[in-house]
């Protein structure tokens, strides 16, 4: 089918799980792979799994500019053309200084990008401290043209690990900042922020510019999407659902619809069991782990981008051995089983809108 589509729709962000797209390069030349990344893309979104492109795990750090617009426009592309045009697009346009972050994020808008996440570029890191790194955030966010989610990620971010202070400074500041993603893993940060951002005083006292882009406070692991639940976060952005979108999904739906049905715990509680020691185990082995089990699990995956190098073939054989590992994907398999897509012409505006008496797996972004 030929991509034709230059429709202006509206793509809510919504409460749910997001998985950072893998990007996939071609043996031997480090090309894009095009085809292989919008099919994985397609193979999420029929299991209700958000997108997001060109971040951490997209390795983004290693794409030129103008690979990051390719990538978000063949995204769009995909997903139009199958009929998931209610979809929206997160895209990573962090960059390493102000002035190319904003004009990332220009072009993704251009590309097709619904909305941005953006990282503090590490690399003078000790010379930024907390009035520099909310000048950074809010300058983006204002010039942008899409809504911008903060990306606090120390790891990648030469050991920057902004506060709860500083994100809800930054949240107040600029009604274009529309969310957080916590990759630092700090549970009471997420309680903190979650208490100051997520209840109507906030939303009445500092309006978002966007009605569609509500502040969205995300977790940057999957071992806590139940409990971050029922402190008021909105769900994860979460590499492991590259690997087990259904379960993700699952796990999202019944957190959301057990805050007023306390009889789904339970089943909520195995499945955080589950995916809490497989995203562990999976983390630890990195992009080329994720890359791995993909090609295992689905026939592409491929290597990362050099200098980053593959598993050892000892560290795959242990990984696709590991008990966690056989666990989750035993699960995904089962729940991929009883899944059922909702139509593309209706789909559901938040992860919540789900009959959680039937098996059936919403769309969740």
């Amino acid at each position: 089918m030929v991509y034709t589509s230059t429709v202006q729709r509206s793509r809510p962000l919504a409460p749910g799980v997001y998985a950072p797209i893998p990007t996939f390069f071609k043996p031997q030349s480090e090309e894009l792979d095009i085809p292989t990344f919008q099919k994985h893309i397609l193979h999420l979104a029929k299991a209700g799994m958000g997108i997001l492109l060109c971040g951490s795990m997209g390795e983004a750090h290693h794409l030129e500019p103008s690979e990051r617009v390719q990538l978000i426009k063949a995204a769009r592309e995909a997903l139009d053309n199958a009929g998931f045009v209610h979809v929206p697009i997160i895209a990573g346009t962090g960059a390493g200084s102000t002035r190319a972050t904003i004009e990332l994020s220009k072009q993704a808008a251009e590309a097709g990008a619904d909305y941005a996440i953006v990282i503090c570029s590490g690399y003078f890191a000790g010379a930024l401290d907390a009035a520099a790194l909310k000048t950074f955030f809010v300058t983006v966010a204002e010039a942008s043209p899409i809504p911008v989610m903060v990306y606090n990620y120390p790891g990648a971010a030469g050991g920057l690990d902004l506060d709860s202070d500083i994100i809800e400074d930054i949240a107040k500041s600029s009604s274009n900042i529309c969310g957080v993603k916590l990759t630092c893993g700090n549970v009471g940060k997420l309680v903190r922020i979650a208490t100051t951002t997520a209840v109507e005083s906030f939303n009445q006292a500092y309006p978002r510019k966007n009605k569609d882009a509500p502040f969205l406070v995300l977790g940057g692991f999957a071992d806590f999407i139940l409990p971050s639940a029922f402190s008021r976060a909105h769900g994860a952005i979460v590499g492991l659902g590259n690997v087990s979108p259904h379960a993700l999904v699952r796990l999202a739906n019944l957190s959301f619809a057990a805050l007023s049905n306390p009889a789904l715990l339970p089943e909520a509680q195995h499945i955080q069991d589950i995916v809490a020691r497989g995203d562990r185990t999976i983390a630890l082995a990195g992009i080329a782990g994720t890359k791995f089990l993909l090609e295992k699990k689905s026939g592409y995956g491929g290597a990362p981008r050099q200098p980053l190098q593959r598993l050892t073939k000892a560290k795959e054989e242990a990984l696709w051995e590991h008990e966690n590992v056989k666990a989750l994907l035993e699960l995904e398999k089962t729940l991929e089983q009883q899944s059922v897509v909702r139509p593309k012409s209706s789909p559901p505006t938040t992860a919540t809108d789900v009959d959680m008496s039937s098996t059936e797996v919403s769309v969740s972004a």
